[in-house]
């Protein structure tokens, strides 16, 4: 079961000196040429955590924070890909993620009153799971190892390891042979 955290207004008040900051790194990252040595440093500042040399991010990149993304080995990152991290967003090894794919921590409550709210879930991505284009994680959702997601698909729930979702919002379709 995830825990879920809720921020006031008041809270991401607080939190604007990082956001602005880390915003400035993201239009810096996007907005000019840069080798895959230097994406990896740039995300490393952003994140405040050493990535590792094997990570590979193609650009444009997107972040709403930054500092609760964590990043395994061996991760590819397709192009236009959007991380909404609040939350916190965790990649282990071998996770690959095409192009255009969300993945949202965040959310708000449904009262109209408690709306300008935040309630933050961590979205896990366990080893070798594969994320394809146009994707959308929503918040708390943890895919197990080996899974794959399918094009376009809207996964809400846990995705068991080693089986293949599809569809709006995402079912089990497969189970992958080892």
């Amino acid at each position: 079961m995830t825990v879920t955290t809720t921020l006031s207004r008041q809270n991401i008040v607080e939190l604007q000196p990082i956001i602005q900051k880390n915003q400035q790194l993201v239009q810096k990252l996007n907005t000019t040429v840069h080798s895959q040595a230097e994406i990896v440093t740039i995300v490393s500042d952003l994140i405040q955590q050493k990535i590792d040399s094997s990570v590979e991010i193609r650009l444009p990149f997107y972040t709403d924070f930054g500092r609760n993304i964590h990043f395994g080995k061996n991760i590819f990152i397709n192009s236009g890909v959007t991380f909404t991290d609040l939350g916190g967003i965790y990649l282990s090894d071998g996770v690959q993620i095409a192009p255009n794919v969300t993945l949202a921590s965040v959310n708000h409550p449904l009262s109209p009153d408690e709306r300008h709210s935040v309630e933050l879930k961590p979205i896990y991505v366990h080893k070798n799971a594969w994320i394809g284009a146009n994707a959308t994680i929503l918040p708390g959702v943890s895919i197990g190892e080996n899974a794959v997601i399918a094009a376009g698909a809207v996964v809400s729930r846990n995705v068991p390891a080693n089986t293949v979702v599809a569809g709006i919002p995402a079912r089990v379709i497969k189970t992958i042979n080892q």
